[in-house]
């Protein structure tokens, strides 16, 4: 069984080497770089089984009210066996805890948020600090998939 906690700065090769390996998502995942990965370590939360990351997500804040789950990863292994929902609750668990209630995603399986309570909304009525992400992709601006969802904690 996985044991989900806080990130700390050994992981962040494994976390890379987990959004890295673009041939393990169901969707694109934004490459994160080692530099971008050791600032935001603090946002981070792996779970790990038998001394091994196996999955990751991050809850970056955006807003004084406003939140953002990224950089979801389970290993194909882990696929369907709840640990993606497991690391976003976490994730969103410490929101609430920090006195987050507004919570988003930008997503290509919005199925998968959908299970967890969100709802689709449109881009615009988000910070639009959030484009600074978008600018740097490469499906932005004609071929972007995304989906964005919140959910109100």
């Amino acid at each position: 069984m996985a044991l989900i906690r806080k990130a700390r700065i050994k992981d962040i090769k494994a976390i890379h080497s987990l959004l890295m390996r673009q041939e393990d998502h169901e969707a694109l995942v934004l490459p994160r770089s080692l530099s971008q990965l050791y600032s935001k370590v603090r946002d981070f939360f792996v779970a790990e089984e038998d001394g091994e990351v196996i999955g990751c997500v991050a809850l970056s804040i955006t807003w004084s009210d406003l939140a953002e789950i990224r950089s979801l990863v389970v290993t194909k292994a882990q696929r369907g066996t709840g640990l993606g929902r497991k690391l976003v609750e976490t994730a969103m668990s410490e929101g609430v805890t920090l006195g987050i209630y507004t919570i988003f995603t930008l997503t290509e399986v919005p199925d998968f948020f959908a299970k967890l309570g969100y709802t689709v909304t449109e881009k615009d009525n988000l910070n639009q600090k959030i484009w600074a992400d978008c600018l740097n992709c490469p499906r932005f601006p004609d071929h972007c998939n995304e989906v964005a969802m919140t959910i109100q904690l």
